[in-house]
């Protein structure tokens, strides 16, 4: 199965970043012809206020950004696995962070809502307290596409194997990883994190990355990029730079199986209370 990853610099003006993420797709469509392609998380809609934020929201199914993967994904007969996209909730003033998944037809195959909230101070002191606009999901989500199973995860998830063991459990083959990681973490631990989730789960991960600066309230904040395909062996396959752009590789369920087959790390388990 060929794959492609979308690496955007989304903002706050949400028809611009619809606009930057079709022409990518169409790009990479035109270039490679890849049977999925991934988006990186909030593609649509980047920093700016908490009222920008809600007036750029969606209720799902529907909605300008929502109707244009489906269609995108119909026209090209491609899977688009939308990164994530800001999700109005019904009766609560946080919205969702979440990701949608298109088949070929243009169909809805599977939902995934941000888990795990981003509530840190940073290096340099900036703080970032997601957990005050965004409200996380409780289930975890994988999908068919085409024979190959897909287990969604999104960003700060990385950090937390618990949820990739799970996703393992399920059958993963391959893990999407949207995300918008910092520059001042993703430089230290973002290809050291990917490549122990991959080797963990003997998984193929693809992640897409949010890259460049970009403006929260009158505060400038930077992305760290470096979009990328990993093998379940713990091998970076392809990699992007730090620039807007997209990277394509192959996944290959039978390497899945002969590095399971080698180290079957999942008979070998045992419960530690």
């Amino acid at each position: 199965m060929k794959v492609a990853l979308i690496q955007m610099n989304s903002g706050a003006d949400k028809p611009a970043n619809l606009e930057q993420a079709r022409s990518l797709i169409e790009d990479v469509v035109r270039h490679e012809r890849p049977d999925w392609i991934c988006l990186p998380e909030v593609f649509d809609f980047m920093g700016g206020s908490r009222a920008q934020k809600h007036a750029a929201a969606e209720e799902l199914p529907g909605g300008q950004a929502y109707t244009m993967m489906a269609n995108l994904a119909r026209h090209h007969g491609v899977f688009i696995h939308a990164g994530s996209m800001l999700e109005k909730i019904a009766g609560d003033d946080r919205l969702g962070n979440t990701t949608i998944v298109f088949d070929r037809e243009g169909k809805e195959r599977a939902r995934y809502r941000k888990i795990h909230m981003f509530d840190i101070t940073a290096p340099d002191g900036a703080q970032y307290n997601e957990s005050a606009a965004f409200k996380p999901g409780d289930a975890v989500a994988t999908y068919d596409c085409e024979g190959v199973t897909v287990g969604c995860s999104i960003c700060y998830d990385l950090r937390f194997p618990d949820l990739f063991q799970a996703l393992a459990l399920r059958g993963a083959e391959m893990i999407a990883l949207p995300a918008a990681f910092t520059l001042q973490t993703g430089k230290d631990h973002w290809e050291v994190l990917i490549r122990a989730r991959a080797i963990e789960t003997e998984a193929y991960f693809c992640a897409s990355a949010q890259t460049g600066t970009h403006m929260q309230g009158s505060e400038s904040r930077a992305t760290w990029g470096h979009s990328m395909i990993v093998d379940p062996w713990g091998h970076v396959t392809a990699s992007a730079s730090d620039g807007v752009g997209w990277v394509a590789g192959r996944v290959d369920p039978a390497r899945v199986r002969k590095v399971r087959a080698m180290i079957p790390v999942a008979k070998h388990k045992v419960r530690i209370d």
